[in-house]
């Protein structure tokens, strides 16, 4: 049962670069991002609303301001820049790549940011995961698969958003329900994505199936099934089971990619994967020293959730972004 559980949250939850690569064969980001938060954004304030426990504590107006600058740069940021360098033809494996080693970064600037101590195996790793990173990314721009070279680069904007939400994040002392901040952080998502298509002309759906199943993909997949299963194997197995399944998630969706899309694999991609995977084994290694000194966010991905308390981070709190990438 637990394999089988690791298993479909590996694939749900790497199934949100997938969706975003899917929709964006038949819309711009803007539109697929726009109708991916408005019905999900229905679906959590409903839930809420039928919540006793949610009517009894609402939010103080300064922690809605908070989470929404927070889901603004771990939700918002995040997903805009992972959609927009799909459309341009990065692969979605190098993006689940590169998001994956926001932690790796995040745990090394925690020395100069939060004054604390940074071991020699965190600094090892994060450029073991920058070289897996370029040595993957170079394959794929010799390949051509992007529109412009510059398309690489966007990836790093939404993994340095996150790392910036992380430390805001880190710096929060007020302890906020999963349920709440989701709500909020998709709610910030849906009013920029609609701004953003309203501005650009992009709210008009195209009549084409393949961007409807994108969008029910998205939702159901990455969002509801990738959450539900974090907590899940969570509340089973523990938070540093489910760290462990996040590392997963960039070879999963590079073979997924192939499989899918037909995008490219060579040797060196492999090689790359290799590498930054033994980036995340020796920062790991010994891994308490490197929850203490840096807490943990993830990509979905694409949705950013609060989790239970983790005894590992500086603030007892881990932001999982979900990838929703997602």
């Amino acid at each position: 049962m637990n394999l089988l559980l690791s298993l479909s949250f590996v694939l749900c939850w790497s199934s949100g670069f997938i969706g975003a690569k899917l929709g964006a064969g038949s819309a711009p980001a803007t539109t697929v991002l726009m109708w991916r938060f408005l019905p999900l954004i229905v679906l959590l304030l409903v839930f809420s609303a039928t919540r006793a426990s949610t009517l009894r504590r609402r939010p103080t107006w300064r922690v809605v301001g908070r989470q929404s600058l927070i889901g603004l740069l771990s939700q918002s940021g995040y997903l805009l820049t992972v959609y927009y360098a799909i459309q341009l033809g990065v692969p979605s494996g190098t993006t689940a790549l590169i998001d994956g080693v926001q932690p790796l970064v995040a745990g090394a600037l925690a020395g100069p940011l939060l004054r604390q101590p940074v071991a020699p195996r965190q600094w090892l790793g994060l450029c073991l995961g920058a070289a897996g990173v370029a040595a993957v990314t170079t394959a794929d721009a010799s390949a051509g698969t992007a529109e412009t070279w510059w398309a690489y680069l966007i990836p790093f904007l939404g993994m340095f958003s996150l790392v910036a939400a992380t430390f805001l994040e880190n710096r929060s002392r007020t302890p906020v329900a999963a349920s709440t901040s989701m709500t909020i952080h998709s709610l910030t998502s849906a009013v920029l994505f609609t701004a953003l298509a309203v501005g650009t002309g992009t709210t008009a759906p195209p009549a084409d199936v393949t961007f409807w199943v994108a969008v029910i993909w998205l939702v159901a997949l990455p969002t509801f099934g990738g959450y539900g299963l974090y907590w899940l194997i969570l509340k089973r197995s523990g938070v540093t089971k489910v760290n462990a399944l996040m590392f997963l998630m960039a070879p999963v969706t590079v073979v997924w990619g192939v499989l899918m899309f037909g995008e490219p694999l060579s040797l060196q991609t492999i090689l790359g994967l290799a590498v930054a995977l033994t980036a995340v084994a020796v920062v790991h290694r010994g891994g308490h020293a490197s929850g203490r000194t840096a807490g943990t966010a993830y990509a979905a991905q694409e949705a950013p959730f609060r989790t239970p308390v983790d005894p590992l981070g500086p603030t007892n709190q881990t932001l999982v972004t979900q990838h929703l990438a997602k």
